[in-house]
């Protein structure tokens, strides 16, 4: 088991020795589930109020959503016996490239699903401590060590032929294409664990001496201090869901909301000891200038693409306007049609002369979710969806961003990427997997009839196609070219979204209490 693990020398010995610890764990939890009460919120107090009256709708004995649970279960991914997370795909008509892994990031829609249905804690309570554990282990990419806080991006479970040993291979990125370790891994574990939390009110995980490091880990990985004068998070392209070269070099929106979100999540599970009230002051303080900084200077409505547009240049001193230095010339002609007059959004990045101002999808759902966006920002985010409807949505939610690049831009952001040419992939393509961030934020802003008129769409399809990774074409009317077919984050996209729109206190787990109430008042923001 030890050479099976490990890479040999006393640390991974003592990786072997915590694994053995970890597997007698999850049997002695398996043995008990019948019994033990700790994870159901309606056998203890401490349990979210909303989650805890929560009840199942009926639309749940619908066929197509029982396919999806019957498929759902069937990628579930066994370690020494015990469920530890879901494959990516279940497809088998093709080279399995990494499709055969558990991904942290793919992972979420479906613990989210497990935890909504009441009946799977577990298997959400097992990744967490899994991933936890992982993170754990020496990391190295050619000579290269990283940091103790990395999360990894996926892991597979080996089992060698004609043997009846399992071993844990995890990926920090020295597999992945491009060779780039995920930033946003540590962000969905710190989310999730929060989630698992607040559904099922058990606080023992999160209060334990190992989850309380992993955090600082990954909290001191992210908070540090260096020569860089901005809040957010510097990145490299493919770090996050869009994991090949897109442009996203930079200050990407989809690391900078969910780096916020984990900071708002982070604050619900320290500590209240020594070490959890330093984290908690630097916490703070990075969310009020992330705050500042996102809402100041991502943010794009049409008054201040009017203001963009009147820049001047070479501005010196703290009295700019333009602290970029953003060339007016840069403005996309696609912008000036695409922008409607009420409505707004935060743009793709913003650095030194540069502004990427295409729309993507997962960074402004999640900036609704974490109160990053303002009561204003949040409806007119929801304007832009409504009143952009065809682009955004087309025949098949979501697009992941808009608009895709073509010709001399795409061979040049892409380096001339097959996978990604225009409206395919991650270069607009749509993912259904975006449906459970697309109503989660719909239900927030009191829009549910945006997530109803996405699902009425999607489930025309879904199934009847095999619930495929992505769909191709301006509008999505194609099943993606090189998409995989009965891809699990589909399939648990697709269940998040209907449970959360059945059943809204649902929102309770992936969003804060100091929010408004579920159902507030439909409203229009003052964007305009």
């Amino acid at each position: 088991m030890d050479r099976a693990l490990g890479r040999g020398g006393s640390a991974d010995a003592v990786f072997a020795r915590m694994v053995n610890s970890y597997i007698n764990n999850l049997h002695q939890i398996t043995e008990n589930s019948s019994s033990n009460q700790v994870d159901h919120p309606e056998n203890n107090n401490k349990a979210d109020p909303f989650l805890q009256n929560s009840s199942s709708n009926s639309q749940l004995s619908q066929p197509m959503i029982s396919e999806a649970w019957e498929t759902l279960r069937l990628s579930l991914v066994n370690f020494h016996g015990v469920p530890v997370g879901t494959i990516a795909a279940l497809d088998t008509s093709d080279e399995k490239l990494n499709y055969d892994q558990v991904f942290v990031r793919d992972f979420v829609p479906s613990a989210l699903a497990f935890l909504m249905s009441k009946e799977h804690d577990n298997i959400v309570k097992n990744f967490l401590e899994m991933t936890l554990l992982l993170q754990s282990r020496e990391k190295f990419i050619d000579r290269f060590r990283l940091s103790a806080g990395v999360m990894p991006a996926s892991f597979k479970v080996k089992r060698e032929p004609g043997k009846n040993r399992e071993s844990m291979d995890p990926d920090f990125g020295g597999c992945a294409i491009g060779r780039v370790a995920p930033v946003d891994s540590g962000f969905w574990w710190i989310i999730l664990l929060r989630a698992y939390t607040k559904s099922t009110g058990d606080n023992s995980l999160a209060d334990s001496a190992e989850c309380q490091e992993g955090m600082r880990l990954i909290l001191t990985l992210c908070l540090s201090e260096g020569f860089d004068t901005f809040p957010t998070l510097l990145c490299a392209d493919g770090c996050c869901m869009i994991d090949r070269r897109m442009g996203l070099y930079g200050y990407p929106i989809e690391i900078q909301a969910l780096f916020y979100m984990a900071l708002r999540c982070a604050l619900h599970l320290l500590k209240e000891d020594k070490e959890g009230k330093k984290f908690r002051e630097r916490i703070v303080r990075r969310l009020n200038a992330l705050n500042f900084h996102l809402r100041s200077y991502f943010w794009l409505d049409l008054k201040q693409l009017n203001d963009v547009y009147r820049y001047k240049t070479e501005e010196y001193s703290h009295t700019a306007v333009n602290k970029f230095n953003v060339m007016p010339d840069s403005l996309p002609d696609w912008i000036f049609d695409f922008m409607p007059r009420r409505g707004g959004y935060f743009i793709g990045n913003v650095s030194p002369a540069r502004m990427d101002f295409r729309w993507f999808c997962l960074g402004n759902c999640i900036a609704i979710l974490s109160c990053l966006a303002t009561s204003k920002q949040s409806n007119a985010i929801m304007d832009l969806i409504e009143s952009r409807w065809d682009a955004l949505i087309g025949e098949m939610p979501a697009k992941i961003c808009y608009p895709a690049l073509e010709n001399h831009e795409w061979r040049i952001t892409t380096g001339c990427d097959p996978k990604n040419t225009r409206w395919s992939y991650h270069n607009g393509g749509s993912w259904p997997v975006l449906l459970w961030l697309l109503t989660a934020a719909s239900i927030k802003t009191g829009r549910p009839h945006i997530a109803k008129r996405a699902l009425d769409i999607a489930e025309t399809r879904l199934l009847k196609d095999n619930w495929p990774e992505y769909y191709d074409g301006k509008h999505g009317r194609y099943i993606g070219k090189q998409a995989r077919k009965c891809q699990t984050w589909s399939v648990a996209g697709y269940l998040v979204a209907r449970m959360m729109l059945d059943d809204p206190s649902h929102l309770r787990m992936v969003t804060f209490d100091g929010d408004k109430l579920l159902r507030p008042q439909h409203r229009r923001s003052n964007s305009w």
